[in-house]
């Protein structure tokens, strides 16, 4: 089985595009359709067809794209079964713990409530790569305007426990803002600190900061690192319960 050809782009002001192909089905699939032109700039670019769009959440920057893409390619729209009645053109509706083929390659759906209620991410299993969307960011997560803290607390969690080496493709390129307030609330993190200098230096050439390792995320990211003793310390919260702390973060997130 070859492996998957990615694309990576920036569309809108802050959204990533991201295709993946299958050299050898011949699929492409967009990670939703954020903007139709761009998306269909970049698969033109790389002589690719359009034959899938894996929308995660409803969010019109996520999905403003689907029904011109559709009426170009005759795509197929996937999205997720909670959300149904709010993706344009959907197909066919995943819930957690589906899987399917795309071409020979096992995508296994992973719930993900807390930015919206149905969000899910699209885990490919033997190709050891995850798209999260507005889930989990590198060094941050979604905004919650759908669930509480305790529900993207879980979800999370649900992310952190595959496989170290997976990669994280992402929504939006936050990175360096996540990086500023992440040594807000993990300052000593000697990890963070070298990662937040690679990000400034990254941006500053306007360079993409996706995609990510779980294994990274786990070490720097204060949205998964609840349980870390100085974060709690940090934040006066030593006896306070993950979620708790996590939705600290959270909130002072929304503000910084």
């Amino acid at each position: 089985m070859k492996p998957l050809d990615l694309d990576v782009f920036l569309c809108r002001s802050d959204n990533f595009g991201v295709l993946v192909h299958d050299p050898e089905a011949g699929l492409t699939a967009s990670i939703d359709a954020p903007d139709a032109a761009a998306v269909e700039q970049a698969a033109s670019r790389r002589g690719w067809t359009i034959s899938h769009i894996f929308t995660t959440h409803h969010h019109t920057d996520h999905v403003e794209g689907n029904l011109a893409l559709k009426e170009q390619y005759g795509c197929e729209i996937i999205g997720p079964v909670n959300e149904a009645v709010a993706i344009p053109g959907l197909d066919k509706t995943m819930a957690d713990g589906d899987t399917f083929l795309f071409g020979d390659h096992t995508v296994q759906v992973i719930e993900t409530p807390g930015h919206t209620a149905g969000h899910i991410c699209y885990h490919f299993i033997d190709d050891k790569l995850l798209f999260a969307a507005d889930t989990l960011f590198a060094l941050g997560c979604g905004r919650l305007f759908e669930r509480p803290a305790a529900d993207m607390w879980h979800s999370l969690q649900k992310l952190a426990a595959l496989p170290d080496e997976t990669a994280v493709y992402f929504g939006h390129e936050y990175t360096l803002s996540n990086a500023r307030f992440a040594l807000t609330i993990d300052p000593d993190n000697q990890r963070l600190i070298v990662r937040a200098a690679e990000i400034e230096a990254l941006r500053a050439e306007n360079k993409f900061t996706i995609p990510t390792t779980l294994a990274l995320e786990k070490e720097t990211n204060p949205f998964l690192r609840a349980a870390d003793p100085a974060i709690r310390r940090n934040l006066l919260m030593e006896t306070k319960s993950n979620e708790e702390v996590f939705a600290e973060i959270r909130r002072r997130k929304d503000n910084f």
